[in-house]
């Protein structure tokens, strides 16, 4: 984790022009490709999409810098919901634009004034030394500069316009965006991860985040339904950015969760001893997955991508199995 934190503060800035005034960051978290930040440009105001880390911000600040933008226009910092590789850099960057107000959804408000249960949490999950190596510290934020947008709302920004929908499924606390000008939805974690490395002669291949403590496959069904009815011609991912072929996409999404879920009910009995056998089994149906889509990497490169990915996600089929 050491050397994570190292990668992410000396990385190069690496950002991506994807039209339309939306240009995806790099934010280094654990590895190259992982997670993105979205910055959306209209005339002379601006938005981030999700913030990564304290360690993403010399990434971010440096994108205003390439792209002209100055402190001052950046109107909003939006955060899809409160997973701290999303928002644990929102107060170190409230700081440095202290002209900018947060966008996050209701429930997640009194998360964001005051961080120290999401810190204690993260904490007991990782251990103090590595969430600090993950994370940095958490930053408190005024409330006087948060703004909690209400489901279907709609709020300008420069020119255009982007819309609020509330999407469960991943996170009580999470709300996608649809930027009214391009159509294009940012849905965080609600449409699932597709990381590029992964991409084959048939297109992304997208997986979804099951992860602790608010899956719930009934909703995130209902949240992929509702992003494809929206007819976006792209959706941006915090992992990792622009995919087209939605609508294939989302079939794809309704198949894993079935599949995923389906192996937890078969694996419960042994959850009891932890969620390595569980694990193997995911690993085991991804990989054919992948086979079938094309991907040619060798299961060292597809594992050194995707363990940490299926190890949150056992954890969090494991956690939706207890409470059911």
């Amino acid at each position: 984790n050491q050397k994570i934190m190292a990668t992410q503060t000396t990385a190069p800035l690496k950002t991506i022009d994807c039209g339309d005034g939306i240009i995806a960051i790099d934010t280094y978290y654990h590895r190259p490709m992982m997670d993105a930040s979205h910055l959306i440009i209209a005339q002379n105001e601006a938005a981030f999409i999700d913030v990564g880390t304290k360690f993403s911000m010399p990434h971010l600040l440096g994108s205003l810098d390439k792209y002209k933008v100055r402190r001052e226009e950046v109107r909003y910092i939006i955060l899809t919901h409160i997973h701290l590789d999303h928002a644990g850099g929102a107060g170190h960057l409230m700081q440095a634009l202290p002209h900018a107000t947060l966008l996050v959804h209701p429930r997640g408000l009194r998360h964001m004034c005051d961080p120290s249960k999401l810190w204690a949490g993260t904490v007991q999950v990782y251990g103090e030394n590595n969430t600090k190596a993950l994370y940095g510290e958490l930053l408190p934020i005024d409330e006087k500069r948060i703004v909690c947008p209400n489901d279907g709302q709609n709020i300008p920004l420069g020119n255009r316009q982007l819309n609020f929908f509330y999407t469960l499924g991943h996170a009580k606390h999470h709300f996608c965006i649809q930027d009214q000008q391009s159509g294009a939805v940012f849905s965080g974690d609600s449409f699932g991860i597709s990381y590029r490395e992964l991409d084959s002669s048939k297109g992304p291949f997208i997986l979804p985040t099951t992860t602790p403590i608010h899956f719930d496959p009934d909703a995130m069904h209902k949240t992929v339904d509702a992003i494809v009815e929206r007819a976006p011609p792209a959706v941006y991912l915090t992992h990792f950015s622009r995919v087209e072929g939605v609508a294939k996409l989302a079939q794809d999404m309704h198949t894993h969760i079935d599949a995923l879920t389906a192996l937890a009910q078969n694996y419960q009995a042994t959850l009891k001893q932890g969620v390595e056998s569980l694990m193997s089994a995911m690993r085991t149906y991804l990989w054919k997955a992948l086979d079938d889509h094309g991907c040619t990497l060798s299961g060292e490169q597809r594992a050194t991508l995707l363990d940490k990915d299926i190890e949150l996600n056992a954890q969090g089929l494991s956690v939706w199995l207890a409470g059911r």
